[in-house]
């Protein structure tokens, strides 16, 4: 990566973390660290351009929708505006603004009609994000976030949402679990992403068998 490109990555990364600073702590800053070094890790196994994998990790959550009523259009808008600043070619930017707009998951089977490795990739390196330790502290921050209930024995997951239902939903925790976060490693695009996915998923898988038995006063 030249030094000019570099120097447009510095700018990102000082611009991101100045949006991010009062948001909510599940999907900071830190939360774009990881995706964006998770990033440069999948890439190197990627035929890939790493400049447009930078900044689409960068911005991927610039403006994530949950926090802006469902708006699926402020992310998208935000970041070609900043990159529009930075006088980025043009390709680029709308690449990265495609990568953007398409790397959600939005629930109710919703299909991408956006696809290229970019994509892959900052995808792959967002999922993995919410699986694992960090996936479970995350899902529970943001629950406490929205003061949800942990777990409600009478409210079952629901795996047949639509994609406005699943935006809708107030759900117990442990239901996103099983509506989302369970389903993540049979979603990943790329070979080093589906590893580190196997790991990270057996791992919850583990923690709800713990809740689960917790709850119910299992013994041994």
């Amino acid at each position: 990566m030249g030094n000019n490109q570099q120097e447009l990555i510095n700018k990102c990364i000082a611009y991101v973390k100045e949006e991010l600073a009062e948001g909510e702590k599940g999907h900071d800053w830190w939360h774009i660290d990881r995706v964006w070094r998770t990033s440069r890790l999948i890439a190197k196994s990627e035929p890939v351009d790493l400049f447009v994998v930078e900044l689409a990790a960068l911005l991927h959550d610039i403006a994530d929708a949950k926090f802006y009523n469902g708006d699926e259009g402020i992310g998208p808008h935000k970041a070609e505006a900043f990159l529009k600043t930075l006088n980025v070619r043009p390709s680029v930017v709308e690449h990265v603004v495609q990568i953007v707009r398409n790397i959600s998951f939005k629930g109710g089977n919703s299909l991408s009609n956006f696809s290229s490795p970019e994509l892959h990739v900052v995808q792959d390196a967002d999922r993995l994000d919410a699986l694992g330790a960090i996936g479970i502290a995350r899902a529970f921050h943001y629950g406490g976030f929205k003061n949800r209930l942990l777990f409600h024995p009478d409210i079952k997951p629901n795996l047949k949402m639509t994609k406005e239902e699943y935006q809708k939903s107030d759900a117990p925790t442990i239901n996103h679990f099983y509506e989302k976060l369970l389903l993540l490693k049979d979603r990943m695009n790329t070979p080093t992403g589906k590893a580190l996915a196997l790991r990270r998923h057996a791992f919850m898988e583990l923690f709800l068998e713990e809740f689960e038995s917790e709850w119910n006063l299992e013994e041994g």
